[in-house]
C-alpha cells in the first residue's frame, strides 16, 4: 500500500478519522511488507500523528483503502529500485552496432600458444604433489550406502551392455585370428599349449580343444577320462569336491565290508546321490567305468521300482582296483591349458626395452570380464565400512592384477636378450628357473635387477605385478658378486656368452 500518501493525507487534520485497530493493522503491513527502518520509523510517526485526537470509530472500508494504498505504494518502490538497478538505458533510435559502446571488443587477433613445462618442472611439480599427497589425509568415501550402490550398479550396467554389443572395443571375447601379424610386435600374441595333444593354442581355442582331447581319451581309458572330464568341467570347486568326497565314501563302504549287499548298490533317486553326484558332469561315466551297471530293481514292501547302481561281479572280485580309482579320483586336478613360454633369444639392439604388444596382453576373457565384475561389486563394502591398515595394504596388490600377463626380456652379460611371456600372478621363482634353464652353467648363482636397480630376490617369492613387471619390463642379469670373486681369484674369467648352445643358434634380430 501507500502508508506516506496515507499519513500525509491525515496529517491536515481534515482526513476522515480511523480506528486504533485501522493504524495497528496498518503498522503491522508495513513492517512485515517492507523492512527497512528507514521508511518506517517515519511512515508510522507521521500515521500516529491524527490518531492521538481523533476518536476511535469503525471504519472497515477505510482500513481496506489504507491497505490498498499502501500495497500500491511498496509495489512503486520495488519498481523503481528494479529499475534503478538494470543499468544504463538505451535509446530505441540506436543502432545495433552502437550498443554498449562501453563493451570491449573481442580479441580479433590470436595468443600465441604456451609452451609446455620443460621436464625439470615437470618432475619438480610431481615430486611436489607426492608430498602435498603425504601430508593430506585421504578423503574420506561416500557415506551413503545407497548412492554407492547405484553408482556401482550404473557402472556394472554400462559394462554388460558395452561387452554384449558385438562391436564393443576391449572385450575381445570371441577373437578372430588375423591372417597378417605385424613384424614389429614383441609376441605374436598369447598362446597355450595343451597338456593331452601337446597342441599350440590361442586363448579363445583352448577351452573347446581340451573337451574334445578328453572326450577322445574315453576310447583309451575310461577311468581317466571320466576323472578328468569331472575334475575339468565344473567349474564349482566346492562342490566337485563335496561330490568327490561323497564318492569315495561310497567306495569306502564297499571296500571296508566286502560282503554287504546293501553297500554294493545306489540309489539314482537317493537324496544325497542327487544333490551331491547327480549335479556334476562325468559322475556317470566314472561309475559305468569302475564297473556298476544301471538297474532296475523292485521296491520291497512298495509298488514299483526304482534305478539302482549295481556293483558288477568283475569289480567285486577286484577290491583293490576300487581303493585306486578313489585315490586317483582324490588326488586328480583340473587339465588347464599351460602358457606357452613362446622362449626367444634376440641380438644385442637398441630396441631392447621397447615393447609392442599385441591385444591379448590387454583384453578380458568372458571369466576375467565376471571377475572384475566381481572385485567392483566388493567396493560398495569396502567404501561403506572402516579399514585396518591390513585391509588397505590388501587393496593395493588387488590394484595390481589389472593384467593378465607380463614379457619380460633378460639382457646377459654379452648383450643378447632372453625373452619369455609369464603369468602377472606368477611368482619370482618362476622367472628364475626360466632363466636358469637356458643357462650353460645353471647351477651357479645369478642375479637380476629391475628398472631403476631394483634387485629381485628370488626368496621372496613374490608375484610379478608385486614387482612392478608388468605388462612389460626388461631386466638385467648378472653373476652373483661372491662368485665372480672367486673364479677371479682362481685366475678365470666367467664367459662371455652364458646362454645354451642349442639356443644361441636360434638367435634372431629385433626389429
Amino acid at each position: 500500500g501507500g502508508p506516506i500518501a496515507l499519513a500525509t493525507a491525515s496529517a491536515d487534520r481534515k482526513a476522515a478519522p480511523y480506528t486504533r485497530g485501522a493504524c495497528q493493522a496498518i503498522v503491522t503491513c508495513v513492517w512485515t511488507d517492507f523492512r527497512r527502518r528507514d521508511i518506517f520509523f517515519p511512515v508510522v510517526g507521521r500515521l500516529l500523528l491524527p490518531t492521538r485526537a481523533l476518536r476511535p470509530r469503525p471504519a472497515r472500508g477505510l482500513c481496506r483503502r489504507a491497505a490498498a494504498a499502501m500495497k500500491k505504494f511498496f509495489q512503486e518502490i520495488k519498481a523503481d529500485i528494479k529499475f534503478k538497478s538494470a543499468g544504463p538505458g538505451q535509446k530505441l533510435t540506436d543502432s545495433a552496432g552502437e550498443k554498449n559502446p562501453k563493451e570491449k571488443s573481442p580479441q580479433v587477433s590470436l595468443r600465441q600458444p604456451r609452451q609446455g613445462p620443460t621436464d625439470e618442472a615437470q618432475m619438480a611439480a610431481a615430486a611436489a604433489l607426492a608430498r602435498l599427497e603425504q601430508k593430506q589425509p585421504r578423503a574420506r568415501g561416500p557415506t551413503s550406502q545407497d548412492s554407492i550402490r547405484n553408482q556401482v550398479r550404473k557402472e556394472l550396467q554400462a559394462e554388460a551392455t558395452s561387452s554384449n554389443s558385438p562391436g564393443a572395443p576391449g572385450t575381445n571375447l570371441v577373437p578372430e585370428p588375423k591372417e597378417e601379424i605385424s613384424p614389429h610386435l614383441a609376441v605374436p600374441g598369447v598362446y597355450f599349449i595343451c597338456p593331452l595333444t601337446g597342441v599350440t593354442l590361442k586363448r579363445d581355442q583352448r577351452d573347446a580343444h581340451i573337451k574334445e582331447a578328453i572326450q577322445s581319451h574315453f576310447s583309451t581309458d575310461p577311468v581317466a577320462a571320466s576323472i578328468m572330464k569331472i575334475h575339468t568341467f565344473n567349474r564349482d570347486r566346492d562342490r566337485v569336491k563335496l561330490g568327490v568326497d561323497t564318492i569315495a565314501k561310497y567306495l569306502d563302504n564297499i571296500h571296508l565290508h566286502p560282503e554287504e549287499e546293501k553297500y554294493q548298490k545306489i540309489k539314482l533317486q537317493n537324496k544325497v546321490f542327487q544333490e551331491r553326484i547327480n549335479c556334476l558332469e562325468g559322475t556317470h561315466e566314472f561309475f559305468e567305468a569302475i564297473g556298476f551297471k544301471k538297474v532296475t530293481l523292485p521296491m520291497p514292501d512298495q509298488e514299483g521300482s526304482e534305478e539302482f547302481y549295481v556293483l558288477g561281479e568283475a569289480a567285486r572280485a577286484q577290491p583293490q582296483s576300487l581303493e585306486q580309482h578313489k585315490q586317483q579320483l582324490l588326488g586328480a586336478e583340473p587339465v588347464r591349458a599351460m602358457l606357452d613360454r613362446q622362449r626367444r633369444v634376440f641380438r644385442p639392439s637398441a630396441l631392447a626395452s621397447h615393447f609392442e604388444l599385441p591385444a591379448d596382453f590387454f583384453s578380458l576373457t568372458a571369466e576375467e570380464v565376471k571377475r572384475e565384475q566381481r572385485l567392483r561389486t566388493e567396493v560398495v563394502e569396502r567404501l561403506s565400512s572402516l579399514r585396518t591398515k591390513a585391509m588397505r595394504e590388501k587393496e593395493e596388490q588387488r590394484e595390481l592384477r589389472k593384467y593378465t600377463y607380463a614379457l619380460l626380456r633378460v639382457r646377459l652379460p654379452d648383450g643378447c636378450l632372453l625373452q619369455g611371456t609369464f603369468y602377472a600372478r606368477e611368482r619370482l621363482p618362476v622367472l628364475f628357473q626360466f632363466v636358469r634353464e637356458a643357462l650353460q652353467n645353471d647351477w651357479l648363482p645369478f642375479e637380476l635387477r629391475a628398472s631403476g636397480g631394483q634387485r629381485l630376490v628370488e626368496d621372496e617369492a613374490l608375484a610379478l605385478n608385486e614387482c612392478g613387471l608388468v605388462p612389460s619390463a626388461l631386466l638385467t642379469f648378472s653373476w652373483d658378486a661372491s662368485v665372480l670373486e672367486d673364479m677371479r681369484a682362481a685366475g678365470a674369467e666367467p664367459a662371455t656368452s652364458v646362454l645354451r648352445p642349442e639356443l644361441f643358434a636360434a638367435i634372431e634380430q629385433l626389429s
